[in-house]
C-alpha cells in the first residue's frame, strides 16, 4: 500500500472523521472543518488507519525501537500500527500510558512494553501540544528518548505565535514531526471535487487568516 493522500481523505470523509460546518477549536477559533480520529471506530477503518500510519513511518526512515501512544486516542493507534508494521516485516514493541496511576496489580502508568530506547510518539493531531509534552516527560522518566512524532493531520495553523503547534513541538524537542495529511492536502482534494465548493471557500478563508506557511 502506498501513501495515497486522496484515498485517506476520502475514507476520512466517509467515516465522518473529517466533517465540514462550523466548529470551535481549543483556541476558540471558528473552524469550517473538524477532524475526529475517534470516528475510525470499527475493525475495517482502524485497520486501514494503521496501514496509513505504518506507511508514513516506513517512508520516514526514522530510526526507532518502539512506538508510544498517549492516552486515550493513542491507545488504539499504536495497537493498529504495530499490527500494520508486521506487513512490512517490522516487529516493534508498543506501549501507552494510563491517565491515572494504578496502585494494585502491575501498577504504574505504563501498559505494554517497557519504555526504552528510541521512542516514536503516535498521536491524532497536535493542538496545544499537551499530550506530546506529557508523553515526552513519561519517556524521559523511563529509559527512553523521543525520536519523532507521527500524527494523522497537520492543521498548518498558527499556535500561540506565528508558527504552528507542530512546528513548535518539533523545535522544542528537536525531533521530526510528520503527518499523514495536511490542511493543504484537504484543500487540494476539495478543489478536485465538484461537490465541495462552499466548503473549499470557507477553508481557504480560514487558512488565509490562521494558516502558517
Amino acid at each position: 500500500m502506498t501513501h495515497n493522500i486522496p484515498s485517506f481523505i476520502n475514507l476520512a470523509i466517509k467515516k465522518k472523521v473529517l466533517q465540514f460546518g462550523e466548529f470551535t477549536t481549543k483556541a476558540g477559533r471558528k473552524s469550517p472543518y473538524f477532524f475526529n480520529l475517534g470516528n475510525f471506530n470499527d475493525g475495517e477503518s482502524i485497520r486501514e488507519l494503521g496501514k496509513y500510519y505504518a506507511q508514513i513511518i516506513v517512508n520516514s526512515n526514522i530510526e526507532f525501537d518502539m512506538i508510544f501512544g498517549p492516552a486515550y486516542k493513542g491507545i488504539p493507534l499504536v495497537s493498529s500500527i504495530a499490527i500494520a508494521l508486521m506487513e512490512h516485516n517490522i516487529n516493534i514493541p508498543y506501549s501507552f500510558n494510563r491517565k491515572e496511576i494504578k496502585d494494585h496489580g502491575e501498577g504504574g502508568i505504563i501498559i505494554g512494553a517497557p519504555v526504552r530506547g528510541r521512542v516514536l510518539i503516535i498521536d491524532d493531531v497536535i493542538s496545544a501540544g499537551t499530550s506530546i509534552n506529557e508523553a515526552v516527560s513519561i519517556i524521559d522518566g523511563n529509559d527512553g528518548s523521543a525520536c519523532g512524532i507521527i500524527v494523522a493531520i497537520d492543521r498548518q495553523e498558527k499556535g500561540a505565535g506565528d508558527i504552528s503547534a507542530i512546528q513548535d513541538v518539533s523545535n522544542k524537542f528537536n525531533i521530526p514531526t510528520l503527518s499523514i495529511i495536511t490542511l493543504d492536502n484537504i484543500i487540494e482534494y476539495l478543489a478536485s471535487q465538484n461537490t465541495f465548493k462552499n466548503e473549499l471557500k470557507f477553508i481557504k478563508e480560514y487558512r488565509k487568516e490562521y494558516g502558517v506557511s
